[in-house]
């Protein structure tokens, strides 16, 4: 293990030298600015519009949503959706507990939720493309190979190295949502009750399981799930890095498949074998939260399974090719 920590430390080293992880910061910094923005405005609209009454609020939302389902032109598929968002709605008020209490935890909460199918994979893709591909393209790769260590620990310290950036990028988006959200909505909510536990079955919700937690609670499992989600992408981009010479084609190959997932996600229910592909099962953070999964009979347990055995095969064939693989010509 000492042997691997100088390697390690060399692959972070290279890493923050691309300066590719202070662009994923300043990314954030740039557009979640945009998105407490365009919440506050939301806020404030629906205070003025229900004299900040948000039991008004959520009983218009369940009006609008059962109204809508006597329309033709709304898919089935959608109808499901807002079936089971109504009971969800009437359980909170039933409960007397705001769902959208305006706060920088709720922001966070909501932002993390959005993010996880594809906004956070695209900030991990940006680092883990390229470890492999990146060397081959310049051909630091023959110089590190030249040295009298063996290939598996070259990988596994790059693998180490992409993991820490992982879990790094996780709490930087954390951190920087619920700062600069808190600007604008204030510091408190960690403590406002939350209910998790729908068990959704067609288009109906058995409430025999909710129970609510704190919201810090809430946003800590969330953070686990997505942090889950950003190592098998991790891994998946790693290995396409491993298999493919050029870094651009290795991005290429990521973010089409990531976009082609988002769009399969909203097609997939009736292709029952779809939630087979990593990319369906993404949205991990959707179980916590009650809302129906792609494809009917999905769970989090079958997600969970999906994405590790997606992210082991990965590993498995980036070592293999590794080690084998001609690279020094």
């Amino acid at each position: 293990m000492t042997n691997l920590l100088p390697l390690i430390r060399n692959e972070c080293i290279k890493i923050l030298k691309k300066k590719r992880f202070y662009v994923i910061l300043l990314i954030l910094a740039v557009l979640v600015p945009m998105f407490t923005y365009a919440q506050m405005r939301i806020a404030q609209r629906s205070h003025d519009k229900f004299n900040s009454d948000w039991r008004l609020e959520v009983q218009q939302q369940i009006t609008d949503n059962q109204n809508s389902l006597s329309s033709d032109r709304i898919p089935e598929e959608w109808k499901s959706y807002r079936r089971i968002f109504v009971q969800q709605l009437q359980y909170y008020l039933d409960h007397d507990v705001n769902p959208n209490e305006p706060s920088g935890v709720t922001f966070t909460r909501e932002f993390l939720d959005n993010s996880v199918t594809l906004f956070i994979p695209l900030l991990i893709m940006a680092v883990a493309s390229d470890l492999v591909s990146g060397e081959r393209t310049t051909g630091t790769i023959k110089m590190l190979l030249t040295r009298p260590v063996k290939r598996w620990r070259i990988l596994f310290s790059k693998m180490t190295a992409l993991i820490m950036f992982v879990s790094l990028i996780v709490l930087s988006t954390f951190l920087i949502s619920y700062f600069i959200s808190g600007l604008a909505f204030g510091y408190k909510g960690f403590n406002v009750p939350v209910f998790t536990g729908f068990q959704i079955g067609g288009d109906t919700v058995n409430m025999s399981s909710v129970h609510a937690i704190p919201q810090w609670k809430y946003i800590l499992m969330q953070c686990g799930l997505i942090w889950f989600v950003s190592l098998v992408v991790a891994l998946l981009a790693f290995m396409v890095s491993v298999l493919v010479r050029s870094t651009a084609a290795s991005i290429v190959v990521m973010m089409a498949t990531l976009i082609a997932g988002t769009i399969l996600t909203n097609m997939a229910s009736a292709w029952t074998t779809a939630k087979y592909l990593f990319m369906v099962n993404l949205g991990l953070t959707g179980y916590l939260a009650g809302t129906p999964a792609p494809i009917e009979g999905m769970t989090l347990p079958f997600s969970m399974a999906v994405l590790g055995v997606w992210g082991v095969i990965s590993v498995i064939i980036s070592f293999t090719v590794f080690t084998k693989r001609d690279i020094l010509n």
